[in-house]
């Protein structure tokens, strides 16, 4: 024990700690891919008894320090090329570690493997075990040596063989954790062990490799890859700091293929006839109105106050009679010389019984309008339409003032797209390939679907209609033949007002061209 007076022994116990434990992180990282192959009850086990066996084969090896001597000694010669035994360990090492570092590799990389079934299969405890202590077999020789060629004294080896073993211990759950928590280090973590793999082989052939060089590499690496990890954790920061209804509702429409379908036919790779072509455009469009529901402002879905069709208890009974008998719609608001004045919701089958029967509306038989402001959300106004039983609802501004109708059918098209009445015309009508004729109070929802296009909803700005966003375009109420145009994918689609409906949009002609082709810049507009 004289050893223990010695200052440089204390020296060179603690040097030997750091490189034993440094000449163990690869076995560590090794074991922690293999026992995520077990089942999580059995995984702390086989990784305690595999380092366990580790230091007792460690330790028998240091007791053996003679023989261990010798194994550099030439023992075969081959082509004229002399091995030591200690060579032929390496090589076996070696092969050993790129053969199992390829097939695991492979196992990650090839999605067959990874879901050839339903439920995921376990390896057995001891074929792990076994392949664990394979694997300390060859990396104990190493450490080994590398503690025989640093300290003389065998009590100084064995002390730093268990603290080094002791500490892998500890660390172990830890570390196989993280990297079964990030699939990008265990693809890193692979490629070390091919690494090593190799440089154990050009060992055994006598091609010495310099450890620096293998450790510089590896901290490299690890250095770039917590980078990666510091941008994927601060990307997935800002995701969560966006409402979980719009994240959701993008990835569901992402799995639907909306914005790859489109990138792919802009390319010219895919057709709407494509077998690939899973989802149609109706059924895009529909999960996209119900996922984007939630999002949408009353506005976008209301019939406008000019387009309202409502009775004046001021007009002349033939009068209100005519417009009934005319009036394809069930339910109309009843008013007293401006549609602000409501006075209640008629339904329009009695109101017409009560001029032929008594020649006057029955205002005692009116219903009591349901009235909602316009920042009201579609979801609540559902809500609303199911306790009030409502037809429809009135929507104001935040001073009185009557902007539109809403009905059930507004919110059913907003998810499937427009179901006209008998006295409308669609708002959006194909006259030709890639052209169309759109009303000016079109929703922008519905012409994105139609357009399959993104870039005309804004949900920073007020307007929810074609004629809002080529207000906002133009800057000002523009003229018969006044064109803007946007870019989309490989295509540039062209706004022409056609007409306008006194001092709003009226019709408004778009055209598809080839990008190429179309001379007019995205900003240009006249």
């Amino acid at each position: 024990m004289e050893w223990m007076a010695d200052p440089t022994a204390w020296a060179g116990l603690l040097t030997l700690v750091i490189l034993e434990i440094v000449l163990g992180i690869d076995n560590l990282i090794f074991i922690a891919i293999l026992v995520d192959k077990l089942p999580p009850q059995h995984r702390d086990k086989a990784r305690v008894i595999g380092l366990s066996l580790a230091l007792l084969m460690r330790l028998g090896l240091l007791t053996v320090i003679s023989w261990l001597v010798t194994l550099t000694t030439p023992w075969i010669e081959i082509f004229g090329h002399v091995f030591s035994g200690r060579d032929v360990i390496l090589i076996i090492g070696g092969l050993f570690l790129l053969f199992k570092g390829t097939l695991e590799l492979h196992e990650r990389l090839d999605p067959r493997t990874q879901h050839a079934s339903g439920s995921r299969m376990y390896a057995s405890f001891w074929v792990i075990v076994t392949q664990i202590v394979i694997l300390d077999a060859v990396f104990s020789i190493d450490a080994v040596i590398t503690a025989v060629g640093m300290v003389d004294e065998l009590p100084v080896m064995m002390i730093a063989v268990v603290i080094a073993i002791g500490l892998m211990i500890v660390a172990s759950k830890p570390l196989t954790a993280f990297v079964n928590r990030h699939p990008t280090v265990v693809i890193l973590c692979l490629g070390f062990l091919l690494m090593i793999g190799f440089s154990l082989l050009l060992e055994g052939f006598g091609v010495h490799v310099p450890k620096g060089y293998l450790y510089a590499a590896i901290v490299f690496s690890v250095l770039i890859e917590g980078f990666n990890q510091i941008a994927h954790q601060n990307q997935r920061k800002a995701e969560a700091r966006r409402p979980m209804r719009e994240r959701t509702a993008e990835t569901v429409l992402r799995m639907l293929g909306k914005r790859q379908v489109a990138e792919l036919e802009g390319a010219g790779l895919m057709t709407h006839h494509d077998p690939a072509f899973v989802f149609g455009d109706e059924e895009r469009n529909m999960v996209s109105g119900v996922l984007t529901l939630s999002e949408r402002n009353v506005l976008s879905i209301i019939t406008p106050r000019n387009n309202v069709s409502w009775i004046d208890l001021n007009e002349e009974p033939e009068f209100i009679r005519a417009k009934l008998e005319a009036e394809p719609h069930s339910y109309l608001p009843v008013c007293r010389g401006s549609l602000d004045e409501v006075i209640g919701l008629g339904q329009a089958k009695e109101m017409l019984a009560d001029l032929i029967t008594h020649g006057q509306i029955n205002v005692k038989k009116l219903r009591e309008p349901l009235i909602v402001h316009e920042s009201i959300g579609i979801l609540r106004l559902m809500d609303l339409f199911k306790e009030a039983r409502g037809q429809l609802a009135l929507v104001t501004d935040e001073f009185g003032a009557i902007e539109g109708v809403v009905t059930p059918i507004d919110i059913f098209e907003a998810i499937a797209g427009e179901f006209p009445d008998e006295d409308e015309q669609p708002d959006i009508i194909a006259t030709g390939e890639g052209q169309w004729l759109v009303d000016g109070a079109a929703d922008l929802h519905h012409l994105e679907q139609v357009l399959d296009i993104d870039g005309l909803v804004d949900e920073d700005e007020e307007y929810s209609t074609l004629a809002g966003y080529l207000l906002e375009r133009f800057g000002t109420l523009p003229q018969p033949q006044d064109q803007c145009s946007l870019e989309w994918g490989q295509s540039r689609y062209i706004f022409t007002v056609n007409e306008l409906d006194g001092r709003r949009i009226g019709r408004v002609a778009i055209c598809r061209e080839p990008l190429e082709n179309t001379p007019m810049d995205e900003e240009e507009s006249e």
